[in-house]
């Protein structure tokens, strides 16, 4: 995609925040590195100062409680989704997925020798509790729950939420709740299943990556039941030993430090997402309204897609995401408003050009 469009073009397509790490997160590393601190291994589960900050942040932000033995730090949240897959998926394992949703969820199922199952979203794009629960059989290990979601940019209600700790619960299968985008909500509330479910069933996968603005430090966490952890630390203290030491004091003094910066990216990309969301019903293109990451998932005509392209806007097309993206596209609003602006003029251009 990016080849057909050229050097030139403008990428909405990218899930990177276009944001500096916040300044206080920097300084901890140089610190680290300067006095030394950084240059050994850490714990394989991490520093004990990082995971009592991931708890600390988990009562802070989510209203529950977890113990620093609950946490892994990881090499980013794509690391703690493999952990989680690898330690729970055996072959011929069935984990249904969000259709469309992340593209890790089924790849990393693949890769652990598991299949992944589809569970087709409702019409506004939200993950149907009940259509989990009719595509569980005996076969079934684990689904995957994401809000905000990515590509959708849609959050769970929390009756939802509370439906996906039960069904995990009832059914003995795992609920993996990934929770990257959670601090990236432009109204309402963030609901994890982790806080409602009366079992060790849910596994909870986060990272700095988005919240602040920390995608090149590749510092993630998993939190779950003590037996859980046990399981993935198995799988983690092979293939990684541990997370990057200067990425770990780095998350630290992020999640202890001012949170100002969280909150001022929140107010840029609620902005944008009005700026797009306006500009693609401009351009007579539907699209529900994201309460949070930075995506929008507008209903896309046959040939809008490389249209754009071919005018030097990258979008992704929305079968990337799976079968049920079909006539949909992903843009991501992760750029300053100058830009957004013109590429939407682009893309009315390209919608008008494919009618």
């Amino acid at each position: 995609m990016f080849e057909a469009a050229g050097e030139d073009a403008i990428n909405l397509g990218l899930g990177q925040p276009d944001f500096p790490t916040p300044e206080h997160a920097r300084q901890a590393a140089v610190d680290a590195i300067e006095s030394g601190e950084a240059d050994a291994y850490t714990s394989n589960m991490g520093t004990p100062a990082l995971r009592e900050a991931i708890a600390h942040k988990h009562e802070r932000d989510e209203g529950f409680v977890v113990d620093t033995d609950q946490v892994i730090a990881t090499a980013g949240g794509s690391e703690a989704l493999h952990l989680v897959m690898e330690a729970h998926v055996d072959a011929g394992d069935e984990v249904l997925v969000p259709d469309p949703g992340f593209v890790s969820y089924e790849a990393l199922t693949t890769l652990a020798g598991g299949e992944s199952v589809s569970v087709p979203l409702r019409a506004d794009l939200t993950l149907d509790p009940a259509a989990v629960e009719d595509r569980i059989t005996d076969d079934t290990v684990a689904f995957v729950v994401n809000s905000p979601a990515n590509p959708t940019g849609t959050v769970a209600s929390e009756s939802d939420i509370r439906e996906f700790a039960r069904i995990a619960d009832e059914h003995d299968v795992v609920c993996i709740s990934d929770e990257v985008y959670a601090q990236m909500l432009f109204e309402g509330d963030h609901y994890s299943p982790y806080e409602y479910a009366d079992s060790d069933n849910v596994v909870v996968v986060n990272a700095c990556s988005k919240t602040y603005s920390m995608t090149g430090w590749r510092l993630g966490w998993v939190v779950g039941g003590t037996d859980r952890i046990e399981r993935m630390l198995r799988v983690h203290q092979y293939v990684q030993a541990c997370a990057s030491a200067p990425a770990q004091y780095a998350a630290e003094a992020a999640l202890t430090g001012p949170q100002e910066p969280v909150a001022e990216m929140n107010a840029a990309f609620e902005r944008r997402r009005d700026l797009v969301v306006d500009g693609l019903e401009d351009a007579g293109l539907e699209c529900p309204r994201p309460a949070g990451a930075f995506y929008a998932m507008p209903e896309v005509p046959e040939g809008f897609v490389d249209e754009v392209i071919e005018r030097g806007v990258v979008v992704v097309p929305g079968e990337a995401f799976g079968d049920n993206g079909a006539g949909h596209a992903r843009i991501s609003y992760a750029t300053d408003e100058a830009t957004l602006t013109e590429a939407l003029e682009i893309i009315d251009d390209a919608a008008r050009a494919v009618r």
